[in-house]
């Protein structure tokens, strides 16, 4: 593994790079040494298909350790992409040691600088206290860059396909959870069934809770994971909601938390949303499904469309609708201007599903 490191970058090594060595692009990379709110941040970029890879707030024991580092951070990636475990563990056995050296490519090095931009419009997404982080190289490698002067391509797509030829068929196994998920809003019923992988986060399970029931993310929002009936733990947005948190209940920062840490164990959660209009969902679980194909959320089956936002909850939900379904309703025309605002509309499962495959973010 050939890593061509800048100036800054070796000098925080404190080595002599290696000289005139060669090694095929897939297993060569491009990184940097950059600075974010203080903290040193390194960031990889494939010479092959310019996926990027990522590790923050290293400090000097982490230099030290970075040829480790690097590999294992590749390893976690791929992993997070649902890449199958034989596929990755061959990537790194044909290029097992890694090689430090000087950057030389101007084409390259113009590419790792745009990969450090991208990392960095992403910076409210690092999970503060860990080095190897998984999430911002995903989406990172999700930011789309021009291939041609009329096409564009995504790293980690172009990524999936040098890794094709390791192994014959789908280079995916994605461990998935089935679930239905109600909106609790009296006669009204509203619910969505829908396939999400198994190694999301709280924070982007809310993402595909926002998309399924076109909320704009506008509010806060919290978790709740259930014993029964029973709330035994309040997963929350912020360390301000943490101060009004319930004291009887165990409450904790959703951030960097994950699916898999609370299910199979527990099968049904609560997700508030808009403390105001107050939209109250259950989450049930259904299934859990070890080889999925897939590696995005989909939505299997459906009933009902959401109200919009800040519709003054359920009541104002019922006046909403009265108005916009009579045009002789004296507010009517106010009524659908507004909704329309508020892009209120009717579902499309096949729109919502090209939304949720086009953040390819999760999994």
């Amino acid at each position: 593994m050939l890593i061509h490191c800048t100036k800054k970058l070796l000098d925080e090594l404190e080595i002599k790079p290696i000289q005139d060595t060669v090694e095929q692009p897939l297993y060569s990379w491009h990184a940097n040494l950059i600075m974010v709110n203080r903290r040193k941040i390194v960031v990889l970029c494939n010479d092959k298909n310019r996926y990027v890879i990522v590790l923050h707030g290293l400090k000097t024991k982490d230099f030290k350790n970075l040829k480790g580092l690097i590999i294992q951070a590749i390893r976690e990636t791929l992993l997070d992409e649902s890449i199958k475990v034989e596929i990755i563990e061959e990537f790194i056995k044909r290029s097992p040691e890694v090689i430090f050296s000087r950057t030389k490519d101007k084409s390259l090095v113009a590419k790792m600088n745009k990969a450090c931009d991208n990392v960095q419009f992403y910076i409210e997404n690092l999970i503060m206290g860990m080095v190897i982080q998984t999430g911002i190289s995903m989406k990172a490698s999700n930011y789309f860059f021009r291939d041609g002067e009329s096409s564009y391509s995504y790293p980690n797509e172009v990524m999936y396909k040098d890794l094709e030829p390791f192994l014959n068929g789908c280079i995916f196994s994605c461990k998935v959870v089935k679930m239905k998920i109600a909106l609790e809003l009296g006669d009204y019923e509203i619910w969505r069934r829908v396939i999400v992988p198994y190694s999301i986060t709280f924070t982007e399970l809310h993402d595909i809770m926002q998309t399924l029931f076109h909320w704009q993310d506008y509010h806060l929002h919290e978790f709740y994971i259930m014993d029964g009936e029973k709330q035994i733990v309040n997963l929350v947005y912020d360390d301000e909601s943490l101060e009004y948190a319930d004291e009887r209940i165990e409450s904790i920062l959703e951030d960097g938390i994950k699916l898999s840490e609370y299910v199979p164990k527990y099968k049904r959660m609560q997700y508030n949303y808009d403390f105001g209009d107050d939209w109250t969902h259950y989450i049930e679980v259904e299934e859990i499904i070890d080889d999925y194909p897939q590696k995005y959320p989909i939505c299997l089956e459906w009933h009902g469309n959401a109200p919009p936002e800040d519709v003054g909850g359920e009541s104002g939900f019922d006046e909403f609708l009265n108005a916009i379904s009579d045009p002789k309703h004296p507010e009517y025309k106010d009524m659908m201007d507004w909704g329309n605002m508020q892009k209120y509309r009717d579902f499309d499962i096949e729109e919502t599903n090209r939304r949720l495959k086009f953040y390819k973010k999760y999994c």
